[in-house]
Order: C-alpha cells, then structure tokens, then sequence
C-alpha cells in the first residue's frame, strides 16, 4: 500500500507516480533524503529520485546492462566527478510492464546483495551443558 507522499507539507505528485508503476513488484514506499528521493521495495532500497529523474540501482552483476545502454551513472553533485551506483532508468519501464518488473526486479536483487554484504555475521551462542 502506497502512502502520500510529503515533504515539508508539500506532495511530491512524480514520486506518488512512480510507487503507483512500481508496485507490481511489491510494497513500494519512499524517503525524502539530501533534495531527492529513495525508493524501497519491501524495505529494500532499489531507486533514487533526483529531480524528474529517476535511478536504478546496480551492481557488479546488474551493470553491465546500464553501460551497454548507454545509461547515466548518478552524479549527486554537478560540480564533482563522484558519482554513486545508480543509473538512469530506461525509457521503457514506464511503457511495458514486463521490462518495468525486470529492470526495477534487478535492482532490487542489488539492493538485497548490498544489504547482505553489510551486515556483520550474527555471533553464534554456544550451548552450556
């Protein structure tokens, strides 16, 4: 279930747009952070909005299809060469729902590889007899 979205009392009428499309894929939520946007599916983030623009998360094992398309890599700021592992979306996911659940289900598998890689290993408790 998507929810308003609001940043300082003000709707963000793209970002409402984008949980609507992405929702086929699961529960579809946002978070305004630094001037943009991060999307999470089922609590994984997967896309960041920065203006009208949104950006799909990737990987060592997703990227390869942002570079072979010719896609922008995300540049938080405009004056600095850093950049982040989001790509541009492509076109189509917007007008074929079967590409909009590969491309936005790829990210999110990079999202889940990135939230296992982070996480410390849970220490095991030994067993006193």
């Amino acid at each position: 279930m998507s929810g308003i979205v609001l940043v300082m009392g003000v709707r963000n009428p793209y970002v409402e747009f984008l949980t609507e499309q992405f929702e086929p894929v699961g529960e579809i939520t946002s978070r305004a952070m630094f001037g943009g946007y991060c999307l999470y599916c089922d609590g994984i983030v997967f896309a960041l909005v920065a203006g009208n623009a949104v950006y799909l998360k990737a990987d060592d094992e997703n990227r390869s299809r942002f570079e072979d398309r010719g896609l922008r890599r995300f540049k938080p700021f405009e004056d600095r060469n850093e950049t982040m592992s989001y790509y541009e979306a492509p076109p189509e996911i917007f007008e074929d729902s079967d590409a909009m659940k590969d491309w936005i289900g790829e990210s999110v598998n990079a999202g889940r590889r990135r939230t296992s890689r982070s996480r410390p290993p849970r220490a095991r408790k030994s067993k006193v007899r």
